[in-house]
């Protein structure tokens, strides 16, 4: 079972309406475990796996304990391996590395017909790193998370209250560099597994800071809070509470930065659309 924390609606004040409260809620572990549960780890994807720098595997071969050892893949792709000295290993299978070694004990004449195993104890290569605004960034192995983008979103503690509803996919797709962005809400809202996105070893996930828009003046609760999809100033003023009894909806300030980083000053209506890092202001009515 994977764990994953419901992810807070607000950073600041009460959820906008039911709605939204129910799509964040199907963030949590119970839609990352349905996703992950249509995508079981199975013995062919250990078998494809194509083995890397820094991987740590076992080998044993039958009847010759001595030949037997753990052994870490370097930088350059090789293992120190007894009596035969350097193997290459980078870029082959397990059975394929099995083969290999057998191979060379035979041709060295040092095991007349070797039955050689190896097991993937570390798969350093089947792994992605997590950063960001997550609960718990850090590298995963992408068996363990179903080999999908929310089964390992789920290994990583989910996102943050301060993180953004985009996930941030990069690496590489036959050889060329990749760079995807998928908004997760939509994803649970589709409930669609097949949507979710098929990760490589070497991926990063990155959750960028959710969008924020700060507001202040003649309101109950004055301070920075989640820019929502299509979200208007009415909407903005009720997430810090409403207006006081000294303020007014007329004549509210908005502050926000042009192309070249200046910031321009406009006054805006109701139902003007808010940006990330704008700014309110509300003003006290002057009757």
């Amino acid at each position: 079972m994977h764990s994953l924390s419901l992810r807070t609606v607000k950073v600041l004040g009460a959820p906008r309406s039911p709605l939204q409260l129910l799509l964040r809620a199907m963030l949590c572990w119970g839609f990352l475990a349905a996703l992950l549960g249509s995508v079981p780890r199975t013995a062919q994807a250990v078998e494809d796996y194509l083995l890397s720098p820094g991987d740590v595997i076992k080998i044993v071969v039958f009847k010759n304990p001595d030949l037997s050892t753990d052994a870490q893949i370097s930088e350059t792709g090789t293992i120190s391996y007894p009596l035969i000295g350097t193997v290459v290993l980078k870029g082959l299978t397990l059975s394929g590395a099995e083969r290999k070694i057998a191979q060379m004990l035979r041709d060295g004449g040092f095991v007349m017909n070797p039955q050689v195993n190896i097991l993937l104890t570390l798969g350093v290569g089947n792994q992605v790193d997590v950063l960001g605004e997550v609960n718990k960034p850090g590298r995963y192995s992408i068996e363990s998370g179903g080999g999908k983008l929310t089964g390992v979103l789920a290994e990583a503690g989910g996102i943050a209250p301060t993180g953004s509803d985009v996930v941030i996919v990069t690496g590489k797709r036959n050889g060329q560099p990749f760079r995807k962005e998928v908004d997760v809400v939509a994803l649970s809202q589709s409930g669609n597994g097949g949507d979710d996105l098929e990760l490589k070893g070497g991926d990063t996930l990155f959750v960028n800071h959710a969008p924020m828009f700060y507001i202040y003046g003649q309101v109950q609760r004055p301070g920075g809070y989640r820019v929502e999809k299509d979200m208007t100033v009415i909407q903005a003023i009720a997430d810090g509470g409403g207006i006081t009894g000294k303020g007014t909806t007329r004549g509210i300030v908005l502050r926000r930065k042009d192309g070249s980083g200046k910031v321009k000053e406009s006054k805006v209506t109701l139902d003007s659309e808010i940006h990330d890092q704008d700014v309110l202001y509300v003003k006290e009515s002057m009757f």
